[in-house]
């Protein structure tokens, strides 16, 4: 069995001092972790990966308090496990997520979780990678396996596939027999989807078409409808839509979503379109043009699964799935170089800032 030493540890925690203004991280100094409970598994952290912090989300659900543990998406090694804990046992390696509602920072070296939201991690698959993919792996699933159906001869859009979430999303599409269609917000991003293949049998290109939208100048609707034999495609996973007209909108990458009517365009009959625009609203002509495809509209948010526990054997079926398929190379997640604890304050800046390409992971 492994020992780690009764020390005092570092955290990494987010404060807001007042709405509106940046967050500032901080690495506060903790005592030993409490008893190991019935039902926690203690583990030492060996991989962390960095998520944007939902404080709207979580001061909704009454989450919200002055500190923040930063970092739920953690790989490891179990340490101790409590007297009812039946699924681990001292040295195995495991993955998981940790809760909304959890006390504990997973950039710390050692963290008590419950045994539900941990799954055993295959020998093959590295730290980094576990720890990397879980979140965008439970994303994928949530939008494609249950909010719609994916299944052979289908046709899916994932917009801008090539973020860390859209090239898990792809990847978990293209195995399960669909044709894919991604957007591309640079030249950079078209050449990464033009060369994805899948690591073993056919080397055909994982995404059919990649429609560049950098310029501004190509309409995402009419390229669907072209690829498809003007059919539409049968499941959009967005990355995000423009609600009003180009005027109104203020960023540059704002400039680059499709607009709602576009997507509702491009919609096939009997489409499912799963949208991560929480604040989407529908006219009445769009309902209309929704209700003549006999269209749906899911809204994707992967933290249902923490929010109730009523599927939690579901999420833990998902989270196995995700290991097996890095542990079969069918996922290969768009990771950045790992990361040291001691820059984790300045990465998790530029994660909140939404400025990171790729999942930025910090490596123990």
């Amino acid at each position: 069995m492994l020992a780690v030493c009764e020390v005092t540890m570092k955290a990494l925690y987010c404060q807001q001092n007042s709405s509106g203004e940046e967050m500032t991280f901080i690495f506060q100094e903790r005592e030993n972790l409490p008893p190991t409970g019935d039902n926690d598994v203690k583990v030492q952290v060996r991989a962390c990966a960095l998520s944007w912090i939902d404080t709207k989300l979580l001061s909704e659900v009454k989450l919200e308090k002055e500190l923040l543990p930063v970092g739920r998406e953690i790989s490891g090694v179990v340490l101790e496990v409590g007297r009812k804990v039946s699924f681990f046992q001292p040295d195995d390696e495991v993955a998981g997520i940790l809760p909304l509602d959890s006390e504990e920072s997973g950039l710390c070296e050692v963290v008590l979780v419950h045994e539900h939201y941990l799954v055993h991690k295959p020998e093959k698959v590295c730290w980094v990678e576990a720890a990397g993919t879980v979140r965008d792996g439970v994303r994928a699933y949530t939008a494609l396996h249950y909010l719609s159906q994916v299944s052979p001869g289908k046709t899916v859009l994932v917009m801008d596939g090539a973020s860390p979430f859209g090239t898990i999303a792809i990847q978990l599409a293209q195995h399960r027999g669909a044709k894919v269609i991604s957007t591309a917000y640079s030249l950079e991003d078209k050449q990464y989807l033009e060369r994805l293949r899948p690591a073993v049998g056919m080397r055909q290109p994982l995404v059919t078409r990649v429609i560049d939208v950098s310029n501004g100048k190509i309409d995402v609707a009419e390229s669907c409808l072209e690829e498809t034999g003007g059919l539409g495609v049968d499941i959009v996973v967005d990355a995000g839509v423009k609600l009003y007209s180009a005027e109104d909108e203020s960023t540059s990458k704002s400039q680059l979503l499709p607009h709602k009517h576009d997507i509702i365009t491009l919609l096939g009959v009997g489409g499912n379109w799963i949208t991560t625009e929480r604040n989407l609203q529908l006219d009445p002509p769009d309902s209309h043009s929704l209700f003549l495809k006999g269209a749906t509209v899911s809204f994707l948010n992967e933290e249902i699964w923490n929010l109730s526990n009523i599927e939690q054997g579901k999420y833990l079926c998902i989270l196995e799935d995700i290991m097996e398929k890095l542990s079969s190379s069918v996922f290969r997640p768009q990771l950045d170089e790992p990361i040291p604890l001691y820059e984790a304050k300045v990465s998790m800046e530029i994660v909140q800032k939404n400025q990171a390409r790729k999942r930025q992971v910090i490596q123990f």
